[in-house]
């Protein structure tokens, strides 16, 4: 699904515009369980930071929150059944790079809009990508594994086709002209005992998912997608340390909501989520361990979350055609 510029800027702000409409006579909000689905598998990044905000605005609005697991199709299917359901904030969604900005440049039939069909709640944090390779492999750096892929095919696996991950693959390839062949999977967890054991050469993930294989051994991060080196990890290299210059790749995850979710509803989740990661709180100094980064103040807002959202989309439209990706 091929969206422009204009039809973006205006897709979006009109989703939060709407979401801005009084709620009328409804019940009290939450009165029942709330569903958040995590469009991919258990155990990676996005069902780490999704599980933790479950917690956060269970404790807020003192209400059960179900984390419910729908992976595939580059967390399409997750986004779709968001989309399509009631407005009336029992189900959300963790929204990140792969259902909401990479997914328009790969996949010509998407079953939602993701301009359209959902409004911004609030980003929670961010995650720079890294190669991770098993502790066999011959390559141990960023330069050597560049290098063996071009005398033999390497492989490389995600979290799935259309996920944030595979884009960064692709962006890649196109500045390095490394020879990688793509294994896609069904979330972050699900590769890592393939690489662990050799099955695939390498992955491209979240810093988050694989820091405790290479802290244990079990596996190396040869190289992050980062602006500097991570205090969780100081002797991994940056990707512009490590010869592809000023390269920068990161996941991001926040709540998303359908359209017309009303603005009360969207102001209340919003608020528990601020709350829950404040300077200082548990969820931020735990997301902070993992090397994820809690978003700013600004990034925690409605308003702000869809700004970001729009700037994110234009990125991965340059990176789409940097890399010579068209829907498919």
């Amino acid at each position: 699904m091929a969206i422009s510029r204009r039809v973006f800027v205006t897709g979006l702000g009109a989703a939060v515009a709407t979401a801005a409409t009084p709620r009328g006579a409804f019940a009290a909000y939450p009165d029942r369980a709330i569903r958040l689905i995590v469009p991919f598998a258990a155990g990676g990044n996005a069902d780490i930071v999704g599980r933790l905000t479950a917690e956060i605005i269970n404790k807020a609005l003192n209400q059960t929150v179900v984390v419910e697991n729908r992976a595939g199709a580059g967390g399409g299917l997750g986004a779709e059944a968001v989309a399509t359901a009631e407005a009336d904030g029992y189900t959300l969604l963790i929204g990140s790079n792969g259902p909401l900005t990479v997914n328009p440049f790969v996949n010509a039939n998407l079953k939602y809009d993701p301009v359209k069909d959902f409004a911004a709640v609030a980003l929670t944090s961010y995650v720079p990508h890294g190669i991770v390779v098993g502790k066999n492999l011959e390559a141990k750096t960023l330069a050597e594994l560049i290098a063996l892929s071009k005398k033999t095919p390497v492989t490389i696996a995600t979290s799935g086709v259309g996920s944030a991950t595979h884009m960064t693959i692709e962006r890649l390839k196109a500045a390095t002209g490394a020879n990688l062949t793509h294994v896609p999977y069904r979330g972050g967890a699900a590769l890592m005992p393939d690489v662990m054991s050799g099955n695939v050469n390498a992955a491209m993930t979240e810093f988050s998912t694989a820091l405790q294989l290479h802290k244990g051994g079990e596996a190396r991060i040869i190289a992050i997608a980062a602006a500097q080196r991570s205090k969780l990890a100081p002797d991994i290299p940056t990707f512009d340390e490590s010869g592809v210059k000023g390269f920068k790749a990161q996941s991001y995850v926040g709540v998303m909501a359908p359209a017309k979710t009303p603005s009360d509803i969207i102001r209340t989740l919003q608020q528990a989520i601020e709350k829950g990661l404040a300077a200082g709180s548990p969820t931020a100094e735990r997301l902070a361990s993992i090397g994820a980064e809690v978003a700013t103040p600004e990034q925690l807002t409605s308003k702000g979350f869809a700004d970001f959202i729009r700037n994110d989309y234009e990125e991965m439209r340059e990176a789409a055609k940097v890399a010579g990706i068209k829907p498919t």
